[in-house]
């Protein structure tokens, strides 16, 4: 479970919402708030000091507004350079041992666009912590309270069925709170309608194997198998079917040897109308594989 949670905020309505949906995050013991200061590049007289404390001032005020039973909170402010800012909070993460880094999906900028701010692309890339990446789509009229409650109420899982995917499902299943587990496998690969069948029934055999067990074991689930583009099925079927959250493996079979994060994660967490779980395979490695 996610014990202790880094929420990096840069005081934007974005970030501000993920502080007020940290209470229905599983298992969640302590937070720590975290503001980076990054010193513009161009700028040339300025003051670090000064910067922390006007930082940790509205960190503490933050703090104080916060009202979740059981939960701690401490704040912590640094300075970087700017372009650094992911990096700094990766490095944060590290030192504070925390499981989980939940943050908004964009920062201050006034420029909409449906991909992720570069701070936020910039952790989901070079991060090794499982990350949560929260979108709003509407934020002077989304009720907080039952968008809040209802995140992991329709998880929608895409699997290849590769090691790090099961890893992946082996950890999700441990988690408590998710009202309705999604499986999903899109199958991209095939020359002739012959092959995509037979695919599509290899598919099938192995996701209802998945389907068997979590029933077993008492989970409300559903399972599907899709042909098309991996990450254009998977956007497309978490609208169709109104998830809550995708929650995704970092890595697949693919990438397992490549990075830590799979081209098929990072562009569904990069483009995803839906709120995003990373689940990071070196975090889950030792437990589940």
């Amino acid at each position: 479970m996610f014990e202790k949670v880094l929420i990096p905020t840069d005081f934007s309505n974005h970030a501000k919402k993920v502080i007020e949906c940290v209470g229905v995050i599983p298992g969640v013991k302590e937070v720590v708030l975290l503001n980076v200061v990054a010193r513009p590049a161009i700028t040339r007289f300025w003051d670090p000091v000064a910067e922390i404390k006007v930082a940790e001032k509205r960190l503490t005020e933050m703090k104080s507004a916060f009202k979740v039973p059981g939960v701690s909170v401490k704040v912590k402010a640094v300075t970087v350079l700017e372009g650094e800012v992911a990096s700094a909070i990766q490095r944060v993460a590290e030192d504070e041992k925390v499981t989980l880094v939940a943050m908004g999906a964009r920062g201050k900028s006034l420029i909409r666009s449906v991909l992720l701010g570069s701070a936020s692309r910039n952790v989901l890339r070079y991060g090794n912590t499982h990350l949560l990446i929260m979108r709003y789509t509407d934020l002077e009229s989304a009720d907080r309270k039952e968008h809040c409650e209802k995140i992991f109420a329709r998880v929608l899982f895409p699997t290849d069925f590769s090691q790090p995917a099961e890893a992946a499902l082996s950890f999700l299943k441990g988690l408590p709170g998710i009202g309705e587990l999604l499986l999903l496998n899109v199958v991209s690969k095939g020359e002739t309608e012959e092959e995509i069948e037979a695919n599509v029934a290899q598919a099938r055999e192995k996701i209802n194997e998945l389907f068997l067990e979590l029933s077993k074991e008492g989970m409300n689930v559903k399972a599907q198998v899709v042909v098309g583009h991996p990450v254009e099925a998977i956007r497309y079927e978490a609208e169709m079917q109104d998830v809550s959250l995708i929650a995704i493996s970092s890595q697949g079979a693919v990438a397992i040897k490549k990075g830590r994060i799979g081209s098929t994660a990072y562009d569904v967490a990069n483009s995803a109308s839906r709120p995003v779980l990373i689940l990071r395979r070196s975090k889950i490695a030792l437990y589940y594989i």
